[in-house]
């Protein structure tokens, strides 16, 4: 069984994770970290005024 999503405001933990991992991995990876959705995570992150590196986007293959 599938554990239910969390929904609702961020903690100050998950908002800690946020800040730290965002800018380095996959929006859905760190989604299924903090059980919460991907649009949920980059809603949060986008509020927060966080942005993934370059080093990741270009790993990603987004910029050259």
């Amino acid at each position: 069984m599938a554990k239910k999503l969390i929904t609702g405001v961020f903690s100050k933990d998950e908002i800690t994770v946020l800040k730290k991992m965002f800018c380095n991995i996959g929006t859905k990876e760190l989604a299924k970290k903090l059980n919460r959705k991907s649009k949920s995570v980059t809603a949060r992150a986008s509020k927060l005024g966080l942005k993934k590196t370059t080093k990741y986007l270009k790993k990603m293959g987004f910029i050259k």
